[in-house]
């Protein structure tokens, strides 16, 4: 495999580029969700370095913001812009694969399902994976994206190098043994320190997956939380409101040889009935919310048992066609039983209407400056709403739960949280900042979301402007 540059070059844009098209606010641009939108006054797409930099040099010289999207797989408003956009959907070549080493770089703009499919023609796949494999690499890396494993941890972890454009069009390699704080920071980056470009993955030798669904009593499932999570590779489980029963699913390695389903059969389980027959239930649950409670006991009688035997990411990815929004947290692992057995009083308790499961999981501890399962192992706690339905009554009074418990949100997906709440809770937050401050000085990669989450950008004070557009980030601690 070839060897990176170990520092920062200029990049001098190519005669030939892709440039930004206006967007005269005349493009509006939505989430997977559909309820995050924007207009933003230009759009990029890149397909190299060179014109990543010199999509973002431009911007600079047009005193434009800069955000990069990737999916849209995000809940909350981390993505939108009023200025420029760049979507990487150019960018999604393998570059280098070492199959001996297990290291592989690619362009950040490669979802995760095809890059799982060109790993596993090579013989090697991912160590760990969520539920959804339409996200880029590095939207899912960037917002601490995540499986389930008490001995795993999330995506951004498996990151051994990657490469930054920063606001001044230069490109920066981020790795362990040079600078290790831009690369602690990098890992989980929201989008705040540049745009990455490149990503350099540790892989593993291709694996097969025993998954199996079962039905579970809550009750024992809540008590033996912690046995269950450590004596699987992967434990995971959903739980509707008033229902005494969790849904566990357990996907554990095997030497038994794959046994991929037919189409019809896929189909049949994973559009027919998880996807069309669920939604249905939540749109009946939607006009008559009176009867969620009846439906939601009916769902949970109606999931039996199954177990698969396939390619790793064929077991972890499931598609997603009900569309809703979400709130998940990260908490010590020891008080995940806490938090669901809370949460399952409170909707009665408040009358909720709420037809979508609550689901929950495990990550390792890993040390990326703003990772959610930073410093500790984790347990998250995931609560969702339907498309259309009142959602920010019943994911506050979540949240309180959360807070009182040392929660994290998850940093793509809503919550109420604020710079000032969220420094206690990261011990290396002022660390981050101070990345932030010299990575981009001037705040260019900056929205509503990162000014309310992450806070001004910390502007050294011998550059701190006294006037024109940097001066609007204001300078000092993001606290």
């Amino acid at each position: 495999m070839s060897e990176p540059s170990d520092t920062r070059t200029v990049v001098v844009p190519t005669a030939h580029r892709e440039g930004p098209r206006p967007g005269s606010g005349e493009e509006e641009w939505r989430n997977w969700a559909g309820d995050q939108r924007c207009r933003p006054a230009t759009v990029a797409t890149p397909g190299s370095i060179e014109e990543i930099s010199a999509a973002i040099v431009r911007a600079g010289a047009e005193d434009h913001r800069v955000r990069v999207v990737g999916s849209g797989h995000s809940f909350s408003d981390i993505a939108l812009t009023d200025g420029v956009q760049l979507r990487l959907d150019r960018l999604t070549r393998v570059l280098d694969l070492d199959r001996s080493s297990g290291l592989v770089r690619v362009q950040a703009g490669i979802t995760i399902r095809e890059l799982s499919a060109r790993l596993a023609e090579h013989g090697l796949a991912l160590e760990n994976l969520g539920d959804v494999d339409a996200q880029t690499i590095a939207g899912a890396i960037a917002t601490a994206t995540h499986g389930t494993g008490a001995g795993l941890r999330n995506i951004s972890a498996q990151v051994a190098e990657l490469t930054l454009v920063l606001a001044d069009g230069s490109v920066l390699r981020c790795a362990p043994d040079d600078d290790a704080d831009a690369y602690r920071a990098a890992r989980v980056s929201l989008g705040a320190l540049g745009v990455i470009a490149e990503v350099m993955l540790r892989c593993v030798p291709a694996f097969t997956l025993r998954g199996r669904d079962s039905p579970q009593p809550l009750a024992d499932t809540l008590d033996r939380f912690e046995q269950l999570a450590l004596a699987n590779d992967h434990f995971e489980f959903f739980v509707f409101p008033h229902t005494p029963t969790a849904l566990t699913r357990t996907n554990n390695r095997t030497e038994e040889e794959p046994r991929p389903r037919g189409r019809v059969s896929a189909y049949a389980n994973d559009i027919l009935l998880t996807n069309h027959a669920f939604g249905l239930f939540c749109r009946a649950g939607r006009r008559l919310p009176g009867r969620i409670p009846r439906i939601n006991r009916l769902v949970t009688r109606l999931a039996g048992s199954s177990t698969r035997v396939d390619r790793s990411d064929r077991i972890f990815a499931s598609p997603r066609l009900v569309r809703f929004t979400e709130m998940e947290y990260a908490l010590p692992r020891a008080c995940t039983p806490e938090a669901v057995r809370r949460i399952m009083a409170l909707v009665p308790d408040r009358g909720f209407a709420v037809p979508f499961p609550i689901e929950v999981r495990t990550v390792a501890s890993d040390d990326a400056f703003l990772s959610t399962a930073s410093g500790r192992d984790s347990g998250f706690v995931a609560v969702h709403m339907f498309e259309h339905m009142a959602y920010a009554p019943y994911f506050r009074a979540v949240e309180a739960i959360m807070d009182e418990l040392g929660g994290r949100p998850h940093w793509g997906k809503r919550h109420y949280q604020t710079a000032a709440t969220l420094r206690p809770r990261y011990p290396d937050w002022d660390r981050f900042q101070a990345v932030r401050a010299r990575l981009d000085p001037h705040g260019r990669f900056v929205n509503a979301w990162t000014d309310r989450v992450l806070g001004p950008v910390a502007t050294p004070a011998a550059e701190t402007p006294t006037s024109g557009p940097a001066a609007a980030t204001g300078s000092g601690s993001a606290a």
